[in-house]
């Protein structure tokens, strides 16, 4: 129990900074039911940074008011990019012969998140002691979480799919095009709807005030 215990939290570590052998193993040597709860476990944890973050950073590189803080708004920052990223990343790699399951692209997703993690949780604290001075070596540690994390996108796109590093390229471009296009259909069905509840709740006054 120990053992497996330990391997739970050691895993994450090991993937990030030994990927390749990493993602081999979650898609071909691990459980897949224990690799998904700690998938789960880091999209829970880096929701409650990016919250934290919101809300206890120090004023320097923090520019929400924490009195406005919505915790919801936070969380959808968070999930909503990482499904359209899954969602559009299998529906192209499905037509383009990749060989990845949605449970993997969504597992090989949430660990390529660990930097983003490990580097941004400290600063939350950090950031209430710095001056203006050093807010750039918050902004340069945050440039390599960012570089860490689609560098482990790479690798795991690549490992999951089985593709050349060319086609991984391209399946990523792609992938972030096909994103863009499920937010603007997103958005446009958001407005229809709003027109719709709006012409609605008119058509509603209209007879209220007639009768």
């Amino acid at each position: 129990m120990l053992a497996s215990s330990k391997q739970l939290y050691q895993y994450p570590l090991h993937l990030i900074f030994h990927p390749f052998d990493g993602y081999w193993e979650l898609k071909y040597e691990r459980n897949q039911k224990m690799t998904l709860l700690i998938a789960g476990m880091i999209m829970l944890l880096l929701i409650m940074t990016k919250i934290l973050h919101a809300q206890y950073s120090g004023f320097l590189i923090n520019f929400n008011n924490p009195k406005r803080l919505n915790s919801l708004l936070e969380m959808v920052y968070v999930i909503v990019p990482v499904l359209f990223w899954c969602v559009a990343n299998w529906s192209l790699t499905t037509l383009m012969d990749g060989e990845g399951k949605f449970s993997e692209i969504f597992m090989s997703t949430c660990f390529a998140l660990v930097p983003l993690l490990l580097i941004q949780f400290p600063w939350i604290w950090l950031s209430l002691v710095i001056s203006v001075q050093e807010t750039a070596f918050y902004y340069f540690s945050n440039a390599i979480a960012i570089g860490w994390t689609v560098y482990l996108l790479f690798v795991g796109n690549m490992t999951v799919h089985q593709y050349t590093p060319a086609k991984t390229i391209l399946t990523m471009f792609l992938t972030l095009v096909a994103m863009a296009f499920m937010a603007f259909l997103c958005l446009l069905f958001f407005s229809l709807v709003q027109q719709i509840v709006s012409f609605a709740v008119t058509i509603y006054q209209e007879l209220v005030l007639r009768g």
